[in-house]
């Protein structure tokens, strides 16, 4: 559906550019835009490998492990259905800590592996016929909603685009996703009272 919005956007201010006679205008914006869609993906490449690399350090180096414990308290008021040493815990701690970095690039692949390993621990066989659980519904309200304390992504579009100061971002950013986060604990905990009176697995 989306592709057909996108297509049809485009052929309509193609035709009215030819209608107008800005036909020029619209090449020379195509060509502009291309070079700084390029532009911007090898600096955003930059900046995906420079944080994801340091996420593996940081893996490797066992503080990856120690925030794991650190938010465990938080992680089982969250999610009390599901086994702390569990992997489909495992990889929604994960997941957490990289969105909480603005390491969307790490957070993707263990935010699917918990899916996956949520899917597969559910005992009333739902989640296999397509129906989400409270707790997969609540990871994935959290994981769209998660914290950062660093918008890696958004200074990096600042820079890109020439802002005196890039990292201005920071402060307004992390009150926003502060408010954000609390709002969607409040709503999945609230959604989660009414169905069953906690969250199941």
């Amino acid at each position: 559906m989306l592709n057909l919005l996108w297509a049809a956007m485009i052929a309509i201010g193609i035709i009215y550019a030819a209608l107008t006679g800005n036909m020029a205008a619209v090449s020379d914006g195509i060509l502009s835009s291309a070079k700084e869609a390029v532009s911007l993906c090898i600096t955003m490449l930059g900046v995906m490998a420079l944080w994801t690399g340091l996420m593996e350090i940081a893996t490797k180096s066992g503080l990856v492990a120690g925030c794991t414990k650190k938010i465990a308290p938080f992680m089982r008021w969250l999610f009390p259905g599901i086994n702390v040493e569990s992997d489909a815990m495992q990889y929604m701690t994960t997941n957490v800590i990289a969105n909480m970095f603005g390491l969307g690039w790490a957070a993707t692949p263990a935010g699917l592996k918990a899916m996956e390993a949520l899917r597969n621990q559910d005992e009333t066989g739902l989640a296999k016929k397509g129906v989400a659980t409270d707790a997969m519904c609540t990871f994935l309200v959290m994981n769209i909603s998660c914290l950062q304390l660093i918008p890696v992504n958004m200074i990096a579009y600042r820079s890109q685009y020439g802002s005196a100061n890039p990292t201005g971002i920071i402060v307004p950013a992390l009150i926003a996703n502060l408010i954000n986060t609390v709002i969607a604990i409040a709503f999945c905990k609230i959604v989660c009272s009414i169905r069953k009176g906690r969250c199941r697995g």
